[in-house]
């Protein structure tokens, strides 16, 4: 019903902003209406990669259909509708509760889902029938004659269009959740990745113990090694070609230092650090995730490593004020300071795409 072209997009723009990303969506098909007299239908699919389980992108699908005006009638039948959105595969294999039933049970049998699967997903098997979609479309005795249309839905994604960039840096302090940042954008927007290493060093558990005592050799280490690792890790890429993403920068070898060591072993630090920073390849936008100590703190428990766990809340709040000043005083940095405090992007899929709209602002 009404524009089908805009409903299908719209549709997709929600899938995207509530259930995950859009990995690849089909060409728009158009077939007769099935099992009633109606306009002709218009019908895509989408493959999404989601964290959400198969039933819970049903109840998110049933809701987006609300939003967009689907009204289902509990008479018997088809009926015309504004959007009807259907789970027809699933990673999780063969789904059979009350509520949803995965494959769909009429999917062998119908030529309007058969043909936009088959364009992108057709070497899946069917879990139950033991065939793939191509093999299934061949062999179906659904005669209805599909059209294709010129027109196109917009992957939502593109909006975001974050390789502009091609070197972008996401920082944080420690469980502010960077690396997870870093790793969910690489995945959506296939960027390089690049992630700190460093749950070999010897000198962390120590210094967790004895902070005055192990500070320099710690901060000494992390410089060293954060250098080398960078260099070499970014001189796999061709920054004019690749988009690139890491979930540190060596400046944060500074910042670290200014708040742990004492000033005459600053001041040696530094000039060493200043020595082979110069060298290294500087990101186009550097973003720090802002989170309170208070939620710092709960993360650093949920994950549960040992060595983090006498880290003090005065600690943290040195290391957050030391990014922040670091920022403010960079002016030629492109920076962005995004405050996460209130916010789960991890099991939310609306605070990541807020997160992707401050970025792009």
């Amino acid at each position: 019903m009404g524009n089908r072209i805009d409903f299908l997009q719209k549709a997709v723009n929600e899938i995207y902003q509530t259930i995950g990303d859009v990995v690849v969506m089909s060409k728009i098909c158009q077939t007769p209406a099935w099992g009633f007299s109606s306009d002709d239908f218009y019908n895509a699919c989408i493959a999404v990669r989601t964290f959400y389980s198969t039933t819970e992108v049903l109840d998110k699908l049933l809701k987006i259909e609300v939003v967009l005006g689907r009204s289902r009638s509990d008479t018997d039948g088809y009926q015309a509708r504004t959007i009807d959105l259907d789970v027809v595969l699933s990673s999780e294999g063969v789904i059979e509760t009350e509520k949803l039933i995965v494959p769909h049970p009429s999917l062998q049998d119908r030529k309007f889902v058969l043909e936009p699967l088959a364009e992108i997903a057709g070497t899946e098997e069917h879990p139950k029938l033991k065939q793939t979609i191509d093999q299934l479309l061949e062999s179906t005795e659904d005669s209805t004659e599909v059209t294709w249309l010129d027109q196109k839905i917009i992957n939502p994604k593109d909006h975001y269009n974050l390789s502009r960039f091609q070197y972008l840096t996401i920082e944080g302090n420690i469980g502010a959740g960077k690396t997870s940042l870093a790793q969910l954008i690489s995945q959506e927007f296939n960027a390089k990745l690049i992630l700190e290493r460093f749950a070999d060093n010897p000198f962390l558990p120590k210094f967790y113990e004895d902070m005055e005592r192990y500070a320099f050799p710690l901060e000494m280490s992390f410089l060293a090694d954060r250098y080398q690792r960078l260099q070499e890790d970014i001189a796999q890429f061709d920054l004019f070609k690749d988009f690139v993403v890491s979930d540190y920068d060596v400046f944060k070898s500074l910042i670290f230092a200014k708040v742990t060591l004492q000033s005459e072993e600053y001041i040696l630090y530094k000039r060493v650090f200043d020595l082979i920073y110069r060298n290294l390849a500087k990101p186009e936008l550097y973003i720090y995730l802002y989170q309170n100590t208070e939620r710092l703190l709960e993360n650093i428990k949920k994950r549960g490593r040992d060595y983090e766990q006498k880290i003090p809340a005065e600690y943290l709040d040195k290391i957050n004020k030391g990014y922040l000043q670091f920022i403010k005083s960079q002016s030629e940095f492109n920076a962005k300071i995004i405050d996460v405090s209130e916010h789960d992007f991890i099991a939310n899929r609306y605070d990541y795409i807020s997160i992707l709209e401050q970025i792009i602002a």
